[in-house]
């Protein structure tokens, strides 16, 4: 019999007022009483020392003397007794008490009581896991008759869409393959960095094939409740079979399928393992053709344990990469549809400045366009909107009130910028310097210099060297014009950049002579003993860079007082107006 919510509070209230009454009385029933002959209770009583007494028809009497004393004595049992004890001001309490009786039965509540609550909470913490158990059947599936997401609303990836789009006649027509002996893929694993549209393709996939759509994260797999994980998978597979064709989506399977314990494997747990060991078994027991494939997305396919990766689990592993600046227009005209776009803006230039930008940061760009624009209530959505959006997506807004900014530090942040556009400019051709500011932002940023590199595949061990003299130009200037004395916290942010790429090319690209082709995320993971040389090969190459870094711009002193100064007079440059320095 099921009791709703109301009736178990009230049940507990009314245990708990009488766990209060019954652990009184046993407090009471237990006292320390010492037995005192009748004859010297009458004593007591006659020379005033007895302050109460507690009247029953037991054959003992318990009271209290004055100074505090309890004792208990036989019991007359005569009708004047009382009017005797109130002859002497004696507080006279008649109880009601049924001697060992009385005291069993309030033990026995008590102990009743405590069972009962007990019985509550076990009851309440196998309800609770029995409804985590029951919540998977209540996940976010779609009908096919709803409005579906399908290829034509993912634009880019182009190659996955490629990939993705034979496996829809795979699901429509299972049959057909059949013949040939040819089964379904059992997995796709999508990969890449966060906001490519992993997600949104795995959507389009069965809005494509018109199948149900079954959307989880690998953290709903992760419970408190010993087994619980394993048994959502059961779960969700099973409402999956009973659907027919269908897609299975598990977003971030990382948090699930990270690599087991073993002899150099990190991480995991024993929870993690059985979750994992009931995804590894669902996804090897679906027969040949049952049009079920489950999708799956990451953006850290290094830990994922090996035994996903396998043939018959995740068959098929596409890349979802960042888009290049074809898939960018094609993303920004996508994102610009339902919006008043002015006839001004070219798309093509702002996929061209928006390098490394994923779908959804274009998206959000074209969104806070769109807000810019509606707050100042202008009809169309110009270049000026988008351009405010650009720089607030990567920098953040416009600090307001920069009154209390010195003049001081004014000067610092402009030499600090224009020391990373002058270094930009003057070591790579390609690289573009878009625009330099000294305007802080509610980012924490005191100014920015944004340098946009060319759009390549792949990048050189000059183009990291270029990027690393680019990080350190900041520090660069301050020391050269405000000496190593006065050198300021704002490169932090630079020197980690620098340090990071440093290590990366040494010690995971292979390209320092000295380090040689080692790769010591290898070593790192192998839990083998590693030596400082690294480090100290990262220091000794940082200080070359940074000594060359100072010598570009000592050669360049008069570009550099130059930019600064109409920085500190403009606030902001553009590339035009850089261009026209460094050509005077």
């Amino acid at each position: 019999m099921k009791l709703d919510r109301k009736v178990k509070l009230l049940l507990v209230l009314v245990i708990s007022i009488a766990l209060t009454s019954s652990i009184y009385l046993y407090i009471n029933s237990s006292k320390q009483y010492e037995e005192i002959p009748y004859k010297l209770f009458l004593t007591h009583v006659e020379k005033g020392l007895v302050d109460e007494i507690e009247l029953s028809d037991r054959a003992k009497i318990t009271g209290k003397l004055k100074n505090g004393e309890s004792f208990i004595t036989d019991n007359p049992r005569t009708e004047d007794f009382k009017e005797f004890l109130l002859l002497y001001n004696i507080n006279v309490k008649e109880v009601d008490k049924s001697g060992v009786l009385g005291q069993g039965i309030s033990f026995i509540l008590l102990l009743a009581g405590i069972g009962v609550v007990a019985y509550l909470v076990n009851s309440n913490n196998s309800k609770q896991a029995e409804k985590e158990m029951t919540n998977m059947s209540k996940m976010d599936t779609e009908s096919p008759l709803s409005n579906r997401i399908t290829f034509n609303d993912v634009a880019g990836n182009e190659e996955a869409k490629e990939s993705l789009k034979e496996l829809i006649d795979f699901i429509k027509n299972p049959d057909k393959y059949n013949k040939y002996g040819a089964r379904l893929p059992r997995g796709i694993l999508l990969y890449g960095p966060p906001g490519t549209g992993k997600t949104l393709l795995a959507k389009a996939l069965a809005g494509e094939a018109k199948v149900p759509f079954y959307a989880v994260s690998g953290s709903d797999f992760i419970q408190v409740y010993a087994g619980l994980g394993a048994s959502r998978i059961r779960e969700l597979f099973k409402e999956a079979k009973e659907s027919g064709k269908s897609v299975i989506f598990i977003d971030e399977i990382d948090s699930l399928g990270k690599k087991r314990k073993g002899a150099n494997a990190q991480g995991g747990s024993e929870e993690g393992d059985r979750t994992l060991n009931a995804l590894l078994t669902e996804m090897s027991g679906f027969k040949g053709n049952e049009g079920i494939i489950v999708m799956a997305a990451t953006n850290r396919i290094d830990t994922l344990d090996e035994a996903l990766l396998r043939p018959g689990r995740f068959d098929r592993q596409i890349e979802v990469g960042l888009p290049d600046v074809n898939a960018r227009e094609a993303i920004l005209k996508l994102h610009s549809k339902n919006k008043p776009i002015s006839k001004n803006v070219d798309l093509k230039q702002i996929a061209l400045e928006t390098i490394y930008f994923s779908g959804a940061k274009l998206e959000n760009l074209m969104n806070e366009s769109a807000m810019i624009a509606a707050k100042k209530r202008d009809k169309y959505i110009t270049m000026e909107h988008i351009n405010k959006a650009y720089f607030t997506v990567l920098v953040g807004e416009e600090k307001k009130d920069r009154s209390s900014i010195s003049l001081e530090d004014k000067k610092i942040t402009a030499y600090h910028e224009a020391g990373h556009a002058l270094v930009a400019k003057k070591l790579s051709k390609l690289n573009r310097v878009t625009k330099v500011s000294i305007i802080p932002s509610t980012k924490g940023m005191g100014g920015f210099s944004l340098n946009i590199p060319p759009d390549k595949m792949y990048q050189t061990k000059r183009d990291i060297i270029t990027n690393i003299m680019i990080a350190l130009g900041g520090r660069a200037a301050e020391e050269i014009i405000f000496g190593k004395d006065n050198i300021t916290t704002g490169a932090s942010s630079d020197l980690q950049k620098a340090t990071e790429m440093t290590l990366s090319m040494i010690g995971s690209y292979g390209m320092d002579e000295e380090v040689g082709l080692i790769n010591y995320d290898v070593i790192l993971n192998s839990n083998l003993e590693t030596d400082i040389s690294l480090m100290e090969r990262s220091k000794e190459i940082l200080e070359k860079f940074y000594t060359e870094t100072k010598e570009i711009l000592k050669e360049n002193r008069k570009y550099l007082d130059s930019i600064a100064g109409k920085l500190l007079d403009k606030e902001s440059l553009i590339e035009e107006e850089i261009n026209e320095i460094l050509a005077s």
